[in-house]
């Protein structure tokens, strides 16, 4: 009897230690718990308002994340919107680096995302220690084989590709960056060409001739007349190319910033996207013959004879080395983002070292390194391109009011114009660089917004950049003074002085000559713009069939270049429009030049 109760007693007791140890396991299973399981909701603040997300997580996993609304700029933020997600449920976590170009959409995706797994219950600092891991160890080198290879995958590239491929070659486009379109994605997008057909139902009168002179002259004589014709011979035959392929252009045509002439064409889509989306859109319908490998940065031309034959590039999934049958066309655009070699070139500005861009992260002037290193001549690099509209915060163009030069006036901090606004760009620049604390403020009326939900060139209501602090709005000249903080007697007199020139269409004391509507109509409106680093024209020397030329003047077999990336056409200050018509026009060009191997 006492072995048997001895034997409950010990029964008992371990019994009690099972049960403990249960309690335990379970305390320890609870404490590792992650998330609280269900969906969230979460917000963030992206570049044109609020981003709603939807979380979906169980105890230890995020297993779904849907984007609800956004209202962020097409082309431009789609990489965040579509990659971000699948990236944070990869790493399971929040250690995820923003896409380039596109810096405020992801962040405002990554505030969402944290948002919602805080309501979930989740350690938010210890999710942003988790990150997507590279594996490095499966590194391969890989050889490719094509007609033609492009390096860029922004306008000039992208139209380069296309080109090509219409005269007959394969194609491969490099791109570094996690998406194609480079500055032409993110640009106001205006197209400067004579447009008979355009111009005329506007009354506007201008010829070739006319955009020749101006684009000369408008470079003080320094770009080579023989690019320049090109550039205006074919302008508008690029815009036929561009609308057989389904790019739509509206109607109107306008005068951009600097662009000297009503002769600026605007895309119906927003900003660049237009262009990109013509270009992509072949591709993907040629995707056999042609190919975009973004993430992937080319290092290195290859030479053999003399001659480029290829490209080394680096992906992550390893090296490529891409051979070409035909060409290899160089199509990096300019440096403006690279400050070193803004500040080893720059010869005419005041220190740039402090200066924003509004170029896309990319712009850092790779190419030119790869050209100079086989020998290819690099001209005019000191001629670099400042505008005077940066975003005081970004340097970036987005936020810019203005609709066209002939309806708004500058002011500085004291309300006193300061420069003729339909001036070169440099003219504009320096002038801006004379005023307190180099600062402006744009100043129009209900005639560039005759409703709230009228959008500038960066897709942006007016309404919404209200809103959010980047624009101001009054009923009166005196209100939107006081809300800017200038004196409202010399807005006034400043208005007033500009609207008795549009009465007259005389020249005013600064030269003005563009002008269309009085600015007396409210309500009104004031942007705030400061200068910033835009474009740069030197670059690779190349001949009127986009071929590299070297230190000696003569052609490097197999090796093109087109947009940006060139120097030689622009002089010493590119008109406001004519980007777009230059990377459209030898894109086009140096494609069907390669294509055929021209050399």
């Amino acid at each position: 009897m006492k072995s048997f109760k001895r034997l409950l007693s010990l029964l008992l007791v371990i019994s009690m230690v099972l049960s403990l140890a249960g309690c335990k396991k379970a305390t320890e299973t609870n404490n590792s718990t992650l998330f609280k399981p269900g969906k969230y909701i979460g917000e963030g603040k992206g570049i044109n308002g609020t981003v709603k997300v939807e979380v979906t997580v169980t105890e230890d996993e995020i297993t779904d994340i849907k984007v609800l609304e956004h209202n962020e700029t097409p082309g431009v933020s789609d990489l965040a919107i579509d990659d971000l997600p699948l990236q944070i449920i990869e790493a399971q976590g929040l250690g995820i680096d923003t896409v380039a170009g596109a810096t405020m959409s992801s962040n405002a995706i990554l505030e969402a995302v944290g948002q919602a797994l805080e309501k979930a219950g989740a350690n938010i600092e210890a999710l942003k220690e988790k990150t997507v891991g590279n594996d490095s160890s499966s590194a391969t080198v890989t050889e490719k084989q094509v007609d033609v290879v492009v390096i860029g995958g922004g306008g000039a590239g992208l139209a380069a590709a296309v080109s090509a491929h219409q005269n007959g070659a394969s194609v491969i486009v490099l791109e570094k960056m996690p998406r194609v379109g480079g500055n032409t994605m993110i640009s106001g997008a205006s197209y400067n060409a004579v447009d008979p057909k355009r111009q005329e139902a506007q009354g506007i009168e201008d010829s070739v001739d006319k955009h020749f002179q101006q684009t000369y002259e408008g470079g003080d004589k320094l770009g080579n007349p023989e690019l320049i014709r090109i550039l205006v011979d074919n302008a508008y035959p690029t815009i036929e190319w561009l609308e057989s392929m389904g790019m739509e252009f509206k109607d109107t045509l306008h005068t951009v910033l600097g662009g000297l002439w009503p002769r600026a064409h605007a895309p119906v889509e927003p900003l660049g996207t237009g262009f990109i989306n013509t270009y992509m859109n072949y591709i993907k319908e040629n995707n056999t013959e042609m190919e975009v490998l973004v993430n992937t940065e080319a290092t290195e031309l290859i030479m053999e004879n003399n001659k480029v034959i290829g490209v080394k590039a680096k992906s992550p999934d390893g090296e490529l080395i891409l051979k070409s049958n035909n060409g290899v066309i160089i199509a990096t655009g300019g440096f403006a983002g690279n400050v070193e070699m803004r500040d080893e070139y720059n010869k005419n500005w005041p220190s740039l070292t402090n200066l924003k861009t509004t170029n896309h992260p990319g712009a850092t002037g790779d190419g030119l390194a790869m050209a100079k290193a086989i020998g290819a001549n690099l001209i005019d690099m000191e001629q670099i391109q400042l505008l005077p509209m940066g975003d005081p915060n970004t340097g970036s163009l987005s936020g810019n009011i203005e609709q066209g030069v002939e309806n708004r006036i500058f002011v500085n901090k004291s309300g006193n114009r300061f420069v003729d606004e339909g001036a070169r760009r440099d003219v504009m620049t320096k002038a801006l660089f004379e005023q307190e604390d180099s600062f402006m403020w744009v100043i129009l009326d209900s005639h560039s917004y005759p409703t709230g939900d009228v959008r500038n060139h960066f897709n942006e209501s007016i309404d919404e950049l209200v809103t959010e602090g980047r624009a101001y709005k009054a009923d009166t000249l005196e209100d939107l003074a006081k809300q800017i903080g200038i004196n409202p007697e010399n807005l006034v007199e400043s208005v007033n002085k500009f609207n008795s020139c549009v009465e007259t269409s005389k020249t005013d004391e600064f030269g003005r000559t563009l002008y269309q509507f009085k600015i007396d109509t409210a309500p009104f409106y004031a942007g705030a713009r400061v200068p910033t680093v835009h474009h740069t024209m030197g670059g690779i020397q190349i001949n009127t069939s986009a071929q590299v030329l070297d230190n000696n003047g003569n052609v490097i077999p197999g090796l093109y270049a087109a947009g940006e990336v060139t120097g030689g056409i622009h002089g010493t200050n590119r008109l406001g429009g004519n980007a777009l018509a230059d990377i459209s026009v030898f894109g086009k060009i140096a494609g069907e030049n390669a294509a055929k191997n021209n050399q």
